[in-house]
């Protein structure tokens, strides 16, 4: 694997711009990029700007074909990433030997990180413009409903490479909450089993749009209404990611948020979020709920140590006023001679 290109701004435009790419510890959403192919056919054309359309206002689309072949030679994707900062990208093309082939591709530091070819079943396809009723609303954040025991396969293989594909590039934005109303686009995907020569299973996509209606009580009633496009999958070619380098673009920074996916049903999921903030020593929570902390102190000086002084234990002001000169007095008392010749004296002693 080549390293990556170090690039130093010329100037304060240009640092500013290569800071803006930089790793977030939030990200920006990311940015599709919708490519094509020389050959085309109209199928693969009408699709692209379905998903296009799904992917507003996050998507830029190029309507001139691109002699490129991502298998064979990414460079020309990794140019068009870099140049319009954007991680994923979606190219079409149709040949004889691969029909209707969409090739999803993920891009990390400006090189490709892996890459799914699904071709499209033409037979089933259907596009939003064959639906009647009401078309999807540009910026909905979607719910994604995942059917199918080949996802959450233990051993990574196209299924699951495709999940993560999907899940990237529908997701959108992240944000701390969500109007109910804002729920109305489903985009469900299913996989059946393997058959019986060891096919493999077709991946079914299907949007909904959720419409709810009066029920007579507080819960309303919630019906789904298919909208499109209706896309039939067919897995390609495959090109899976280094180990190092996906190691390196799954770091997450500490204390920042995990998205969980939760899905209640087929046809249904909900977002919620959990904090991964770094455990805090010492603090257990008991049975009742309160919080316990430990405190550990080192050896303590008793000497040091400040007790409470009271009032009734205080010197007075005149006492100490007449205690500060004299430390000691010795006296001695001068009398008459006692006949001994011993006379004695008073004598006081200064401090």
């Amino acid at each position: 694997m080549l390293p990556l290109q170090q690039i130093k701004p010329k100037n304060a435009r240009s640092k500013r711009a290569l800071l803006a790419r930089e790793p977030q510890q939030t990200e920006n959403p990311k940015t599709a990029l919708f490519l094509r192919y020389t050959t085309t056919s109209s199928l693969l054309t009408s699709l692209l700007t379905d998903l296009h359309t799904l992917k507003k206002p996050h998507a830029i689309r190029f309507t001139k074909p691109n002699p490129i072949h991502p298998f064979e030679d990414a460079s020309s994707l990794e140019f068009f990433s870099q140049k319009n900062d954007a991680s994923l990208l979606l190219f079409a093309s149709h040949s004889k030997k691969r029909p209707h082939a969409l090739t999803w591709v993920r891009c990390f530091g400006g090189r490709v990180l892996d890459m799914l070819e699904l071709c499209v079943v033409q037979d089933t396809a259907r596009t939003i413009a064959q639906f009647k009723g009401e078309k999807v609303k540009m910026g909905l954040k979607p719910m994604l409903s995942f059917s199918g025991t080949a996802w959450d396969s233990p051993s990574s293989n196209e299924y699951t490479l495709a999940k993560s594909m999907f899940v990237d590039f529908f997701r959108g934005g992240e944000v701390s909450e969500i109007d109910v109303e804002g729920l109305s686009l489903l985009i469900s995907f299913f996989v059946g089993e393997e058959g019986e020569e060891g096919s493999k299973p077709l991946i079914q996509m299907r949007c909904w749009r959720l419409v709810t209606k009066r029920s007579g009580g507080k819960v309303p009633r919630v019906e789904v209404e298919e909208i499109g496009p209706r896309i039939d999958f067919r897995v390609g070619r495959v090109r899976e990611a280094d180990q190092g380098v996906m190691k390196e673009a799954l770091k997450r920074a500490k204390g920042t948020e995990v998205r969980i996916y939760v899905h209640f049903n087929l046809w249904a999921s909900m977002l919620t979020r959990m904090s991964k903030a770094k455990p805090k020593k010492n603090v257990e929570t008991d049975l009742i709920g309160d919080k316990i902390g430990r405190i550990h102190l080192g050896k303590q000086d008793l000497k040091e140590l400040q007790t409470r002084k009271m009032k009734g234990l205080k010197r007075g002001r005149d006492q100490e006023g007449n205690d500060k000169g004299v430390e000691e007095a010795d006296i001695i008392s001068e009398g008459e001679d006692d006949g001994d010749g011993v006379v004695e004296t008073k004598r006081t002693r200064i401090a």
